[in-house]
């Protein structure tokens, strides 16, 4: 029985979107916006600063700089005194796991990003997407959000090159990898049509079925 789906996605493919549709569908709470804010509450920052450490990896040189603070140890999150905290893209992705852990651990939610369908493997009450859209659809999408004088395109290429460094990194996993997924969609058969679909194929009753 399916209690979570873990949606990821291309940038500008309407994924979110459709993640929220099904929540609205189902009934089910989003995990999304939602997600930044219990971050930036466990690591006791701004939603600011945890929005920008979202699905980012850091630069190699603040890596390094923060591996040779810690005496080696990249992956520490506090000072060698145990008092001032670093909070950095690893710290959020360390958290995510928490956040994504206890939102699945709840179950009737729908996960956007963050890794979630790594973490959550192999939960047999959880179910995979991923949604893609044509190139053209996604540069219109971006364009239409974020408005004409955006480079769309530029935008697209980096925030997916992030995503896709950010699963290799932290979960050692090819981010378009077929197999880590139950669902691939296109959304260019309509966003509310996509999200029909993916309650259909989980196999989820939603509040208005």
């Amino acid at each position: 029985m399916t209690r979570v789906v873990t949606i990821g996605r291309e940038f500008g493919s309407g994924g979110a979107e459709v993640a929220g549709l099904l929540a609205e569908q189902t009934g089910w709470q989003l995990i999304d916006r939602a997600f930044i804010d219990r971050v930036a509450q466990l690591a006791k920052v701004s939603p600011m600063e945890a929005e920008r450490c979202d699905e980012r990896i850091d630069s190699w040189f603040h890596r390094t700089v923060k591996a040779l603070w810690h005496g080696g140890y990249e992956g520490s999150a506090t000072s060698t005194g145990g008092e001032a905290v670093v909070f950095d893209s690893d710290a959020m992705a360390h958290l995510a796991r928490r956040v994504i852990d206890e939102a699945a651990s709840l179950g009737e939610c729908v996960i956007v990003g963050r890794g979630a369908s790594c973490i959550l493997q192999r939960r047999k009450s959880v179910f995979h997407v991923f949604v893609y859209a044509p190139w053209q659809q996604r540069v219109e999408r971006v364009r239409r959000r974020l408005g004409l004088e955006i480079d769309a395109e530029a935008l697209i290429l980096e925030t997916d090159r992030s995503r896709e460094n950010y699963i290799r990194r932290h979960f050692d996993q090819d981010w378009t990898d077929r197999h880590l997924y139950h669902l691939i969609v296109n959304s260019c058969v309509g966003l509310e049509r996509a999200a029909r679909t993916i309650a259909c194929a989980a196999g989820i009753e939603g509040k208005h079925a």
